[in-house]
């Protein structure tokens, strides 16, 4: 009972201090499970503190039973990585990043295989499987590195969405190398022909499996015979069934099918994905805690052993100063990334929980089986894991700034809100190259959001920690918008030093509406348009227009009549030397336009001969 308490406890204060002091939680969790597990015996004697396997006196699973857990977890967590792999993200993110996580993943898994080989002196199944190890990075180590360091936009991107989409494709690359590894052993140990067929024969269940698991369970959800108190419960069971069929179908399969099954998933229009993959985000958060302690326990002082000698010193350098930076540079070239962006996205390439968890998955099952060299495969991996993670972590801000691309200001903004008014201010922004945010609470309007290309997620701005979101770490202003004048103070209170640090402003309350003499700060766009009165022109006049300013007085004139008219409301003025956006305030003051700048305004058409939308 200590033992099994112990591990959730260790596993989620391993993950508080990984948020207290902003590194990935892959490396407390990875030190505990070492401190409670392999190191503890240097004064213990030869007993661990924590012994994940039991060995007739102490320890907590049976004979293969930590295996089969493991093997059920990472499924759960392939299954959870594959649902944030989207079709529609790929094509949007643009041919460099798409080359990094194709060509890029195939210079990192040819090399490392060669390096592992050569270096280390294993087969070359072994080395295969470690080089699609070591592929992923994953969301989970790079986004503390993202949230920590204001990085210039397009170097912030190409590393977040890296991370993002390489992780089920690492996992996915692993897991077949594992299969036709598994099947030449069970041929007799060589690339057989009957070898071929069954890895063929996996890939084909693995694949069709779980095509058909997804759409049998968006079936079940549209016919709503699954209640929705047990939505989330139940997709947890169905993936461990789909899983658990696919493995007596076709032995060792299981793998594969899940991670088809979220990706299918991911892709298709499911009733409740939000909670789906809310659900699978939060169980994915506890399992991982309970697999790093138990994993890192398991290990064995023998197995740090493996890793004190001149060749693993040789293998890590090469990895991170040869391997990542030829991966990068090829991936990148003719790309619009300057040199120096080019080199610190070489420097930054942390390994994830997917590849440590798989290594040890992997590591376990070929060493029970006595295939030569697996033993080295989870040292091998955990090294590269911690030594990247500690390296980058440690150094990202330094180089990051030594190489000039930490941006000089933050320009980004962030609405409060997600409505149709926000959306269309939103896309506005967005076609005029600003980086923009969208939160709300309500899933149906992120959705909306998402649909039409803008970046939006769910929060509730009381109880998430909008700074943690590696999304907002270039903003700089914060527009509140909420139908809520106590949810936009406290936006604003909460967050508007160090979300809104160019300008922190809301819409003006009803009371002020009707009070025109209590309004005591600049509000957003006009006195005369709260949140009500925003929807109604957005719900009528969805349109934003532009017309060019000729004069100081011109604007002042065409200023009035777009706040004072009862279908537009001023937004933006467009300056016509840099195209910078300036926002529209209620105090009067701080606004000023020159010739040749344009007025933006949403709403009815005033200006028809010359507004352009």
């Amino acid at each position: 009972m200590l033992d099994i308490a112990g591990i959730i406890i260790l596993g989620i204060l391993a993950q508080w201090i990984a948020w207290r002091l902003k590194v990935p939680s892959i490396l407390p969790l990875i030190l505990f499970g070492l401190l409670v597990g392999p190191i503890s015996t240097l004064w213990t004697g030869e007993e661990k503190l924590l012994e994940p396997i039991w060995n007739g006196q102490k320890g907590i699973f049976p004979g293969e039973y930590l295996f089969h857990f493991v093997e059920l977890a990472i499924g759960v967590i392939l299954f959870e990585g594959g649902l944030s792999l989207k079709r529609e993200e790929v094509r949007e993110v643009g041919p460099t990043i798409i080359k990094l996580i194709t060509l890029g993943s195939l210079v990192t898994f040819l090399g490392g295989t060669l390096l592992v080989h050569y270096i280390m002196d294993l087969s070359w199944s072994v080395s295969f499987l470690f080089a699609g190890l070591i592929i992923v990075t994953g969301p989970t180590v790079i986004s503390p590195i993202l949230r920590n360091l204001p990085l210039k936009r397009n170097v912030s991107t190409v590393l977040k969405w890296e991370g993002i989409l390489i992780d089920p494709i690492g996992a996915l690359v692993a897991v077949l190398v594992f299969e036709f590894i598994m099947i030449s052993y069970e041929g007799g140990g060589s690339f057989t022909i009957p070898a071929l067929q069954q890895f063929l024969l996996v890939l084909f269940i693995g694949s069709s499996l779980g095509f058909f698991a997804a759409y049998f369970l968006k079936f079940l959800l549209k016919k709503d015979w699954i209640p929705h108190y047990l939505l989330t419960v139940f997709t947890l069971a169905y993936v461990l069934f789909t899983f658990v069929l696919s493995h007596f179908i076709v032995h060792d399969s299981g793998l594969l099918t899940v991670v088809v099954l979220g990706m299918v998933i991911g892709n298709i229009d499911v009733p409740h994905k939000n909670d789906i993959i809310y659900f699978g985000e939060s169980i994915s958060i506890l399992l991982i805690a309970v697999l790093f302690i138990l994993l890192s326990a398991n290990i064995n002082i023998s197995d740090l052993e493996l890793l004190f000698n001149l060749q693993s010193i040789i293998l890590f350098l090469a990895v991170i100063l040869l391997l990542r930076p030829l991966g990068v540079f090829l991936s990148t070239y003719n790309s619009t990334l300057s040199g120096k962006e080019k080199m610190f996205v070489s420097w930054v390439g942390p390994r994830g929980i997917v590849a440590a968890g798989i290594a040890s998955l992997f590591g376990l099952k070929l060493s029970n089986l006595g295939i030569q060299g697996a033993e080295y495969i989870t040292p091998l991996v955990f090294m590269i894991v911690l030594g990247t993670v500690i390296l980058n972590a440690t150094t990202a801000g330094m180089v990051a700034k030594w190489l000039d691309v930490l941006l000089a200001k933050s320009n980004g903004v962030l609405i409060v809100g997600a409505h149709k008014a926000a959306r269309l201010i939103g896309d506005y922004l967005k076609k005029n190259e600003v980086h923009v945010v969208l939160i709300d609470s309500n899933s149906t309007s992120v959705d909306k959001a998402n649909h039409i290309g803008l970046e939006a997620f769910t929060a509730n701005i009381y109880a998430d920690n909008l700074v943690d979101f590696d999304q907002v770490s270039d903003i700089g202003y914060m527009m509140a918008m909420t139908g809520s004048a106590e949810v936009n103070e406290y936006a604003l209170r909460e967050y508007g030093k160090t979300l809104g640090e160019n300008g922190a402003y809301s819409l003006v309350s009803v009371n002020e509406l009707q009070h025109p003499e209590s309004l005591q700060v600049p509000r957003l766009f006009s006195k005369n348009d709260d949140f009500i009165n925003l929807l109604e022109i957005a719900r009528d006049f969805p349109q934003i227009h532009e017309v060019q300013i000729n004069s100081e007085e011109d604007f002042k004139t065409k200023l009035d009549l777009i706040d004072s008219a009862k279908f537009s409301v001023p937004l933006f003025i467009k300056e016509s030397q840099s195209d910078e956006l300036k926002i529209i305030l209620t105090d009067a003051e701080a606004i000023s336009a020159s010739e040749g700048d344009l007025l933006v305004y949403l709403g009815k058409d005033l200006f028809s001969e010359q507004s352009a939308a």
